[in-house]
C-alpha cells in the first residue's frame, strides 16, 4: 500500500511539473523562445574619418603607410565572412581633412561607406563644413541611416533626413541606435548649421534610451556620441554621459580622437555597467565589440573587444 502511494505521488508530481513547464513555455514570448541558443552580435565601429581615403603617406613620421579606405573595407569584409551578420557604425566627422573633401564635398566618403555596408552614423561638427545644403547634396549617396537625438531639426531642411534613433534586427536581436552631437555654436559658423537647435545631451539621452529599452524592448541600446571622450573641465562628455544616464549599454564615441587601447566601463545611475569606446581618428583603427546574449536572461554578458590597426591590406 505504501509503495502504491509513493508511485502515485511520483506520477502526480511528474504530471504537475510537466504542466507547469508547459504553461511556462506557453506564456514565454515567441521572441525569447526563438533565441533559446546563445547569440553573439559583433559591432564594428569607426569615428572621425576626416576624409582619409588613402593611407597616410610613407613619409609621415607617425602614421606612414597606415589606414586607408581599402584597408578598412578589407577588414570589414573579413569580419563579415567570419561572423556573419554584423552592425557597422560611425560616430561622426566623416568629412574634412584631405583634398578629397575639398574637391568632392563628401560624395566619395559616403559612396565608400555605402559600399562597405555601414548601417548607421551620427553627425559630427565637421560634417557641417559645407553647410546644410552641402550635407543634403551628399545624402543621396548614402545607403546608411543618420541619427541625432539632441539636435532639433524642426526648422531645418534636415528634419526628414536625420532621425533621433533607428532600430535594427541583427542575429535575431533588436538593437536600438541613437545619436548625440556636440554643441555647434563656437565650433561651426552659424551660417553653416542654420536653425538647428542644440538640446542638452544628458536629458535627451535618458529620454531616448528609456524609450528604446523599456518601451521598444530593445535587447541592446547603443549611443553614437560626438561629444568627446573626456575633458579636464565639467563639459559634457562620454564619461559623464555613461555615469549620468540609464539604459545605455554601449557608447561609441568620437570628436576627441582618443585612441583607447580597450573599452572603458562605467557604472550608470541604476548600477549597471556601460561600455565606452573610441578608436582615434582618420580610420586608422576599426573597433570590434561582441555581445553574447544568453537565453531566458534579461541581461547580456560583458562584451569582448578588439581593435584592428590598419597598416596594410593584409591586416
Amino acid at each position: 500500500m505504501e509503495e502504491l502511494q509513493k508511485n502515485s505521488r511520483k506520477a502526480f508530481l511528474k504530471q504537475t511539473l510537466y504542466l507547469v513547464g508547459f504553461g511556462a513555455l506557453a506564456n514565454t514570448p515567441v521572441k525569447v523562445l526563438a533565441r533559446a541558443k546563445a547569440k553573439t552580435l559583433t559591432i564594428l565601429h569607426t569615428n572621425d574619418w576626416h576624409s582619409r581615403i588613402e593611407p597616410f603617406p610613407a613619409f609621415d613620421k607617425k602614421f606612414g603607410g597606415k589606414g586607408g579606405a581599402a584597408a578598412r573595407a578589407t577588414y570589414i569584409n573579413k569580419v563579415r565572412k567570419e561572423k556573419g551578420e554584423i552592425l557597422l557604425l560611425d560616430a561622426g566627422d566623416i568629412f574634412q581633412g584631405t583634398p578629397y573633401f575639398n574637391f568632392f564635398g563628401g560624395e566619395l566618403e559616403y559612396k565608400l561607406m555605402s559600399e562597405m555596408g555601414y548601417d548607421c552614423v551620427t553627425l559630427g561638427n565637421h560634417d557641417f563644413d559645407a553647410g546644410i545644403d552641402g550635407l543634403i547634396r551628399q545624402i543621396p549617396h548614402a545607403t546608411f541611416d543618420m541619427v541625432n537625438a539632441n539636435y532639433d531639426f524642426s526648422n531645418s531642411p534636415l528634419k526628414e533626413k536625420v532621425k533621433p534613433y533607428k532600430i535594427y534586427r541583427k542575429q535575431g536581436l533588436k538593437i536600438g541606435v541613437f545619436g548625440l552631437g556636440i554643441e555647434l555654436d563656437g565650433l561651426v559658423p552659424a551660417k553653416l548649421y542654420g536653425n538647428i537647435k542644440y538640446n542638452e545631451p544628458i536629458a535627451t539621452a535618458n529620454k531616448v534610451a528609456e524609450e528604446l529599452k523599456l518601451k521598444q524592448k530593445c535587447d541592446l541600446v547603443i549611443c553614437l556620441s560626438h561629444l568627446g571622450y573626456k575633458y579636464q573641465s565639467n563639459k559634457v562628455c562620454d564619461e559623464i554621459l555613461a555615469t549620468k544616464t540609464a539604459h545605455i549599454d554601449l557608447i561609441i564615441g568620437g570628436h576627441t580622437h582618443t585612441f583607447l587601447p580597450e573599452p572603458v566601463f562605467y557604472t550608470n545611475v541604476i548600477n549597471k555597467k556601460v561600455c565606452v569606446n573610441q578608436v582615434g581618428w582618420a580610420g586608422l583603427q576599426v573597433g570590434s565589440i561582441s555581445y553574447t546574449f544568453e537565453p531566458f536572461v534579461n541581461t547580456v554578458n560583458e562584451p569582448t573587444s578588439s581593435v584592428a590597426t590598419l597598416i596594410n591590406l593584409e591586416n
